[in-house]
């Protein structure tokens, strides 16, 4: 078997570069603030099995790498992304055949006018503007009469055009505006998708596509950095109410205790596999093209180096800001009121190597694309003050990203609040 790869070391090409020759046949496309890759082909893929959980998936994934050095891959990396929900959809991930990697990206590196996407196309809201809010107002009975916290609730928009989605165009326009975030696109075939009609739009391997504000976990070496986001608004084009609005995001008492709450789990998630952990003590902001958001990096040093990235990112997964407090309560009252499996859709998505170093987004701001056929995500927290109509103003919000990436018109939106999903 062919397998080449391309260290950190070695790397010759651009960040940019490696955007231009992404094309939907690569399995896998990353770019953050710190690294750059290209993945092609599958060397070995993660199997799927039944009633998954991240802890096992972790350690299957580690054994996979080990594998890897086996067959003769000197520094092999395994790519992909994790569901949501481990026990409803499988896990996408492979160590690729070929991996190019590139320096961090500059500033202005990617620049130029956004590529065309669409001619013609048809959407969909699923469910509908009404259904959601009545799934709210369900959320909200459960938040008044019982003990549950929060919960994050999504929707989906289903855009349907008529000729085939171009990925590499979408990735173009997702990436030029993202300059601080993490830029991805997956296209890894399950086992029973290798097997179907390839010409069928259900039997066509998805690429999950995305630019997700939010790191979830990089590691290397003893060191560690995780940067929950959680408490937004929506940004304005007018520069003076666009201030205001971040101003009053920083001073809100409600988004300041939601932001505090997902910084507590976080930090009780990491601190078992610490000797030093750094949690400041104020929030800052962190802005991308349509939203503002309440930030917090949290830092610190693991206590023992055989612990992975994607360990840590599976102790961490789901948080507060993306399913809901407590969570096994939330995680079960998504499955009562969202109409569809979230699928890749606030999972994770990002890479690992055999040392243990890597990083892991949280799987925002993106869609499934699926030949002509494409689907838009997202989520917004509700808690007892929430208001229906509210919580579909900020989901319309946070599908700007994707809207405004595409060149389709953005549904209204109100300044939009707390959660990042």
């Amino acid at each position: 078997m062919n397998i080449m790869v391309t260290t950190k070391q070695e790397a010759r090409v651009t960040a940019h570069q490696l955007l231009e020759q992404y094309t939907d046949t690569h399995c896998f496309f990353w770019s953050s603030p710190q690294y750059t890759l290209l993945a092609e082909g599958s060397a070995l893929q993660l199997p799927e099995v039944e009633q998954e959980d991240l802890p096992s998936l972790s350690r299957r994934a580690a054994a996979l790498l080990q594998q890897a050095r086996q067959d003769g891959q000197e520094q092999p990396v395994l790519v992909g992304a994790i569901p949501f929900d481990p026990e409803l959809s499988p896990a996408r991930l492979v160590i690729p055949q070929q991996v190019q990697w590139a320096s961090p990206r500059t500033a202005g590196e990617w620049s130029g006018p956004a590529q065309s996407i669409l001619s013609s196309y048809e959407l969909r809201e699923v469910p509908s503007a009404d259904i959601y809010k009545q799934g709210v107002e369900e959320a909200l009975v459960h938040l008044r009469q019982g003990d549950l916290k929060k919960v994050v609730l999504s929707r989906s928009l289903e855009l349907t055009s008529s000729t085939k989605i171009p990925v590499a165009a979408l990735l173009h326009n997702l990436a030029v505006p993202n300059t601080h975030g993490y830029t991805f696109a997956v296209h890894i075939p399950l086992s029973h998708e290798q097997h179907s009609d390839s010409s069928s739009a259900a039997g066509e391997t998805p690429v999950w596509i995305g630019a997700s504000p939010e790191l979830l976990i990089r590691k290397q070496g003893l060191r560690f950095t995780a940067n929950p986001l959680a408490g937004s608004a929506a940004r304005s084009a007018d520069l003076q109410e666009d201030r205001r609005r971040a101003e009053a995001l920083l001073v809100s008492a409600k988004d300041l205790h939601e932001h505090a709450v997902v910084i507590e789990a976080v930090a009780a998630a990491l601190r078992p596999y610490c000797s030093q952990l750094e949690v400041p003590k104020q929030p800052s902001l962190v802005q991308t093209e349509t939203m503002w958001h309440l930030s917090t990096e949290i830092s610190g040093r693991l206590d023992d180096p055989s612990v992975t990235s994607l360990e840590l990112a599976a102790a961490l997964h789901p948080t507060p800001a993306i399913c809901g407090t407590p969570t096994d309560m939330a995680s079960d009252l998504i499955r009562q009121v969202e109409p569809f499996d979230r699928g890749l859709f606030t999972g994770m998505v990002g890479w690992c190597n055999a040392e243990g170093d890597g990083e892991w987004a949280v799987t925002i701001r993106c869609a499934e694309v699926r030949g002509s056929t494409l689907r838009l995500y997202a989520g917004a927290g509700v808690v007892e003050a929430s208001t229906a109509e509210a919580e579909l103003a900020e989901t319309s919000a946070k599908l700007r990203t994707m809207l405004r990436a595409m060149r389709i018109d953005e549904p209204a939106a109100q300044p939009a609040g707390r959660d990042q999903a």
